[in-house]
């Protein structure tokens, strides 16, 4: 196969899994300064992408002009910017029916094995707990597919962003550790009670040496987090008031993110922040633990009192009495775990 001078890199969806493709390119970029990148994702995601060189951004709106058929026409706009290979981080159905189109044109394609019987059997037979391989590295292992291996240890990251006077304002002037804390996630099962979390909180609003950036999204998120601004002092909402941009700029200033199994961990550590990630019924074995966090930044539920922890990959099946599972990890575990490493 002719090594491609110009590659399209599918990943539509969802912020957390288009953010681990990051730290992937940008080793590509490092090796291989020489080759045009084309990402193909939605417009929103486009800040992710930025400080990257020779990488441009190509927006899918796929429930709007690119929706059904409109793939089609999303795949022809890529054709039109001379791309010669496909590399498919996603493999679902709309990445599938532009791979398909082009390679019907004649582009080289390849796409990612996701490890399903892998992770079946990760989820079917929990006591035989083995790590899988990251995700990130399954990105990597597309691009060797299309003559490009990629060393994931050879990353470096980039230096913190800029505040800016609108963030400076918002943050205020102190010399305090930063700590974000990103308390939810897309199931219950796979969120620290609120009760909880809230009571981390409070114990770190009480110490005094840290400022407290809660992040969230949607409304009844923002709710919760504004009250929790309203009552402690050192703690400051960012829900609904920032975009992804300076989202982003903040993040990279941080000095702590305390996360679910959720996109804002993936954010974090796009800048060496480190992360603590909090598990419930999915497990760090599967993949998706932030890029370069070590495993002592991960907190796991109890598995001795939930041993068919991890019961699904993403969080969404369950035995009922499992959705608290993450209770089982005492706060003062989290207060201890955040000292430590702060």
């Amino acid at each position: 196969m002719k090594t491609p001078n110009h590659i399209l890199v599918i990943r539509l969806s969802a912020l957390g899994d288009v953010a681990m493709t990051v730290p992937v390119l940008r080793v590509f970029r490092q090796h291989y300064p020489e080759v045009q990148l084309t990402v193909v994702s939605k417009a929103a995601f486009k800040p992710l992408f930025e400080g990257i060189k020779n990488l441009q951004f190509l927006e899918a709106d796929v429930y709007g002009k690119h929706k059904g058929l409109g793939l089609l026409q999303l795949a022809k706009e890529a054709k039109a910017l001379g791309v010669d290979a496909v590399a498919d981080l996603h493999n679902v159905i709309r990445s599938k029916i532009i791979r398909k189109y082009l390679s019907l044109q004649g582009i080289a394609t390849a796409s990612i094995d996701k490890g399903r019987q892998e992770k079946k059997a990760l989820t079917s037979n929990p006591k035989q707990l083995r790590r899988l391989k990251s995700t990130q590295q399954r990105y990597a292992d597309v691009f060797a597919r299309l003559g490009y291996a990629i060393a994931l240890e050879n990353h470096q990251f980039p230096p913190k962003k800029e505040l800016g006077r609108e963030l400076h304002n918002l943050i205020g002037s102190h010399t305090k550790k930063m700590i974000g804390i990103a308390p939810f996630a897309a199931y219950k099962s796979k969120m620290y009670p609120l009760d909880l979390m809230k009571e981390v909180v409070f114990n770190l609003n009480e110490e005094g040496h840290y400022k407290i950036y809660l992040f969230g999204g949607g409304a009844d998120e923002v709710r919760t987090l504004q009250e929790w601004d309203r009552q402690f002092e050192n703690v400051t909402n960012i829900a609904g008031r920032l975009n992804l941009s300076e989202e982003l700029r903040l993040i990279s200033n941080l000095d702590l993110m305390v996360a679910m199994d959720s996109s804002n961990g993936h954010l974090a550590a796009l800048y060496n922040i480190p992360v603590i990630t909090m598990w419930g019924v999915t497990h760090p074995y599967a993949g998706f633990t932030p890029f370069n966090q070590p495993n002592e930044h991960q907190l796991v539920a109890n598995r001795e009192e939930y041993p068919l922890i991890p019961t699904s990959v993403y969080g969404n099946k369950f035995p009922a009495e499992y959705e608290n599972a993450m209770q089982s990890i005492p706060v003062s575990v989290v207060l201890k775990k955040i000292s430590d490493i702060i």
